[in-house]
Parts: C-alpha cells; sequence; structure tokens
C-alpha cells in the first residue's frame, strides 16, 4: 500500500514505497516475528506513504542477539581501525550519491522542505560520518607514570586503552531522522560498538534506506541492526534489555525519564539529548538587520521541531517593537506548504498529534493572555500545518513560555535592564542552546560565560558542525553528540599496570 507515482516523486522512491518496509537484522531484511505492520504518513496530505514491519520485545530479542554476536565473536572486533573507518567513508560516499533520493524520503516522510533536506540533512549526515571516519585511527590511551608507596623499588608499566562499550541501542527522534541517525550511528561505529538502531515511528524510512546502504557499504553481518516499531513496545524492550551495554536516546524529557529508569536493570551506559526552550537575546546594539532574520530563523526553520529553537525570545526594551514587528513580519511572508513545492518555505508539522499539541499550547498561551501579532492557528484543512506565530504579551509564569511546544511559536518578552535578563534567561529546566546577539564582544562572551546552555551561540544561530559537541545542562540531557566527545559515549577505559622488576 504506497502512494501513487507522480512526476513529484522521485522515481527511486517511488519504487522504495511501493514494497512494505522490512527490519534489518542480523544483515537480512525480515519481517515481524508478529508478522504486524504500522503505516507511515506524509504529514503534508494525511496519507499513507507505506507500510512498514513493526518491531516487537520478540524483534528487538533477535536484534540485540545478532549486535551481541556481531561483537563479542564476529569480524568486526577483529578489523582494524583503518578498516573500520575506510567502511563509514564508503557509507558517507554512498549515501551521498544518493542525495537526492534521501532528500524526498525525509520530505515525504517528516513533511519538511525538499530545499531543506537536500540542503542541509543530508549533506550534514555525510560529513558526519566522514568526520567519525577519520576517528577510528585516533582512539588512544596513555601511559600513566605511577609512584607506589608501598613497594619502593618496583617498577612498572602502566597504561590505559579505550575500547568499546559492547553493544549499543539507539533510538532516534522524528524531527531530523537522517541525521539523528548519522549523529548516533557515525561515533558508535567509529569507536567499535555494534548497534541495535531504533527509528521513531513516524519517520523510518530514511533509516531504513540507510540500512540498505549499510550493507551495500560491507558490513559484516549484526553490526548494525535496524528494528521499526513503537517506543513503549521496541524502544521499552531496547532501553531495558540486559545485553544492551549502552542506550542513547534523543527525543523529549519526559521520555528520557522513563529510558533511564528502565535502564537500571544492568545499569547500562545512557547518553541524553532532550528537550529544550532555549532563550534568544537580543541588546539595543545589535545588528538588528542580523538579528531580525536570525530571530525568525531560529524559530521557524524545521517548523520550529529542534530541541534547540530559540523559542524565548528576549529583546532589550527599546527596540522590542521593531525587533517583534521585524519577526512577525518574516512570519507573514513564509510560504507554508507541501515539503516537496520548491516554494515552499516551512512545511507541516509531523503528525496530527503534533499538531493537536501545537494547536493546544497555542490555544492556552491565549487564555492566559497571550496576543498573537503573527499567525496563531491551524492552516488549512488537509494535512498538518500551522501558521508561524510570534506571541505577545506574555510572562514568565505561562505555559507557553515554561513549557516546550515543539512548533514554531515564539514568545517575545521586553528586558530594560541588562543585569536582570540573565537569570530569566537561565529560569528554566532546560538547557540546551543559548544566543546573545550584540555588537560589544565582551558583553558577548560575558553572556556566553553565564548561560546555563549547552551551546551558546553569538551573533548567529542553528550553526551546527560534525566536529562541535552538541548537548544540554540541565534537563535537556547527558552527554555531547558530535565532536570527539561523543567518542566517550561509547567507549571505555581500561587501565593495565605490569610489573618490570
Amino acid at each position: 500500500m504506497g502512494i501513487a507515482v507522480s512526476p513529484q516523486i522521485h522515481p527511486q522512491v517511488a519504487e522504495f514505497l511501493e514494497k512494505p518496509r522490512q527490519m534489518l537484522i542480523n544483515g537480512k531484511w525480515v519481517n515481524s516475528i508478529s508478522g504486524k505492520t504500522f503505516p507511515t504518513y506524509n504529514p503534508a496530505t494525511g496519507e499513507i506513504l507505506a507500510q512498514v514491519a513493526e518491531g516487537d520485545r520478540e524483534d528487538i530479542e533477535q536484534a540485540v542477539k545478532a549486535a551481541r554476536r556481531a561483537f563479542d565473536q564476529g569480524p568486526w572486533r577483529r578489523l582494524t581501525a583503518s578498516e573500520r573507518g575506510r567502511l563509514i567513508w564508503k557509507l558517507a560516499d554512498l549515501l551521498e550519491s544518493h542525495t537526492e533520493e534521501f532528500a524526498y524520503l525525509e520530505s515525504l516522510d517528516n513533511g519538511k522542505p525538499l530545499t531543506i533536506a537536500r540542503g542541509a540533512d543530508v549533506p550534514l549526515a555525510v560529513d558526519l560520518f566522514r568526520y567519525m571516519a577519520g576517528w577510528t585511527t585516533k582512539i588512544e590511551g596513555n601511559t600513566i607514570p605511577i609512584s607506589v608507596p608501598y613497594t619502593p623499588g618496583a617498577k612498572y608499566l602502566a597504561y590505559t586503552l579505550r575500547e568499546p562499550v559492547g553493544v549499543a541501542g539507539q533510538i532516534i527522534p522524528w524531527n531530523f531522522p537522517l541525521l539523528m541517525a548519522a549523529w548516533k550511528l557515525g561515533p558508535a561505529l567509529a569507536s567499535g560498538c555494534t548497534v541495535v538502531l531504533k527509528p521513531a515511528e513516524q519517520t523510518p524510512l530514511s533509516a531504513l534506506r540507510l540500512g540498505e546502504l549499510i550493507m551495500e557499504a560491507g558490513f559484516p553481518e549484526g553490526v548494525v541492526n535496524i528494528v521499526p516499531g513503537y517506543g513503549e513496545t521496541a524502544g521499552a524492550a531496547l532501553a531495558a534489555h540486559p545485553k544492551v551495554d549502552k542506550i542513547a536516546f534523543t527525543g523529549s524529557t519526559e521520555v528520557g525519564k522513563l529510558i533511564v529508569h528502565a535502564a537500571t536493570g544492568n545499569l547500562k551506559k545512557v547518553s541524553l539529548e532532550l528537550g529544550g526552550k532555549s532563550p534568544n537575546v537580543v541588546f539595543k546594539d545589535a545588528d538588528l538587520d542580523s538579528a531580525i532574520p536570525g530571530a525568525a530563523s531560529a524559530i521557524f526553520f524545521n517548523q520550529g521541531q529542534c530541541c534547540c529553537a530559540g523559542s524565548r525570545l528576549y529583546v532589550e526594551k527599546p527596540i522590542f517593537d521593531r525587533v517583534v514587528e521585524g519577526v512577525a513580519d518574516h512570519a507573514k511572508k513564509i510560504n507554508v506548504g507541501s515539503g516537496l513545492d520548491p516554494e515552499t518555505h516551512m512545511g507541516p508539522l509531523v503528525s496530527q498529534e503534533q499538531l493537536s499539541r501545537v494547536c493546544g499550547y497555542l490555544e492556552a498561551g491565549f487564555s492566559e493572555g497571550a496576543t498573537a501579532l503573527a499567525g496563531g492557528h491551524k492552516k488549512g484543512n488537509k494535512g498538518y500545518f500551522v501558521e508561524p506565530t510570534v506571541l505577545v504579551n506574555t510572562r514568565e509564569d505561562m505555559k507557553v513560555v515554561q513549557e516546550e511546544i515543539f512548533g514554531p511559536v515564539v514568545v517575545a518578552m521586553p528586558f530594560d535592564d541588562p543585569e536582570e535578563i540573565l537569570p530569566r534567561a537561565n529560569d528554566s529546566d532546560y538547557g540546551l542552546a543559548a544566543a546573545v546577539w550584540t555588537r560589544d564582544i565582551g558583553k558577548a562572551h560575558r553572556m556566553a560565560e553565564h548561560l546555563h546552555a549547552g551551546t551558546v551561540w553569538i551573533n548567529c544561530y542553528n550553526i551546527l558542525d560534525a566536529a562541535l559537541p552538541f548537548g544540554g545542562y540541565k534537563q535537556s540531557g547527558w552527554g555531547r553528540e558530535m565532536g570527539h566527545e561523543a567518542l566517550n559515549l561509547y567507549t571505555q577505559t581500561k587501565a593495565i599496570c605490569t610489573r618490570l622488576s
């Protein structure tokens, strides 16, 4: 049950969607043990794109066994670091050669504009794999001079090894399906781990297509297993599995806490990249020609479905009206439509559930006294579209200010005294990202030092790179994705001591 072939659809994508999509376990494409499937939808139309095998506890069991065998007994551990790096680089080359196909898959399954998927999501995923391919030969231990006071005169050789942690369970979200798969797989494979990957049930298609490229690249059987399914079944089973050594999750803070609880059975290592309610601070001395479009992009990029979205906009009072009116003007000019339309700037939200969530927050905001300078409503009668929205007359105690909306909704608030803005910006359960706009570079760096956030942008927003670590403070998570710090999530240190004399 797939979509009709259309001139709008990339022919390889149309062919991919025509067949029920299976799961990848131990190097083979298989149906779920239960035989169940679930539909994935086109959020621009609400119509079914494809049927996908529905993984459950039994399927996770088989995938973990395959990953465990590949790690403990298979050829993966016997490959040299260079050989492992070449496989990851080959995967990057294959992905790059299928850029157009993956861009269409992302746009259809997630709703994001094709131009964005083509220009950002796929190239960033390719770059991540190449970056991590280079790290395989650079994971090193140390020699350590030691002094042991209770063995006078003895000499020792002491050194450390950094070893892969083992089998990694990875659960990824629906907002950047391909890129989040790359963020998870890249460092795990570079470190020498094996993987069971569970893509989001809303957007499983690009991960499954990536699985085909993984096998084409020549990865040994069982090194990467991909099991689509629901969080409460497949995801929960993966998080709790006693033979999984590490669980990595990107998603909501609420679900992240459930992951932590599930992981306590065998005290597996846990890394979490969770929610955000990021402050975006504009001082009166900022270059407003950059700050205004920057503030608009900070919240409206990817339909606002970004954990690091600049959803709390603080503007110094003398320029407040100019900035919020400028952001509202940008919002009104955004062309909202199907991601496949080249004229589209912003696509639909990912699902009916997400549309209802965002609209619920808008209703709550209006009931508490907020007003909309732009947007504020669902758009159209087909698909999951919502207008890009700028809310003013908001207060710190409002639900729309305190809680993550995960949609194209910014709450704008003025401030009088630059000394007051730091505690207001930090007054959040989250600490994923923040931004500061000012011509005073000293003030910018003082703010950056004291903001409780894992990433602070100065006079820019949403600048991400494979070499730059990304992660949160407080309830925005544990650990860092990307950069060499990501390798810490998938390695452990062993100390070895030998008596020489």
